[in-house]
């Protein structure tokens, strides 16, 4: 709070390097409810870079031409393994029909 209450003042380019070297200590840490946070935030972060590799493989199927039914849309925006989100991102460049893209490997079930 006292960061931004300096707004962009000389003082807020002091106070910044005085807490560079600061380690703060807040209520709850090393304990399971910031162990649970920290986990939860990794389980999200996983899940929005899923999101992106899903949009990824439609935007070059759809770049390319290429139609894509519900289904394959759902299997694709459904799945959550990045390896096989990779392999379908690196085969979108190249399949000739979106179906082709489950030629290789599925997610775990």
């Amino acid at each position: 709070m006292v960061e931004v209450g300096l707004e962009s003042t000389p003082a807020r380019k002091n106070w910044r390097k005085l807490m560079q070297d600061v380690v703060t200590h807040f209520p709850g840490h090393g304990t399971l409810f910031e162990e649970k946070y920290l986990e939860g935030k990794a389980e999200g972060e996983a899940r929005g870079e899923a999101r992106g590799e899903a949009r990824g493989i439609l935007r070059v199927l759809e770049v390319r031409g290429i139609a894509v039914s519900d289904e394959v849309r759902r299997r694709i925006t459904d799945c959550t393994d990045l390896d096989v989100l990779g392999d379908w991102l690196d085969r979108s460049g190249t399949v000739e029909r979106a179906e082709d893209l489950f030629d290789g490997r599925e997610p775990a079930g």
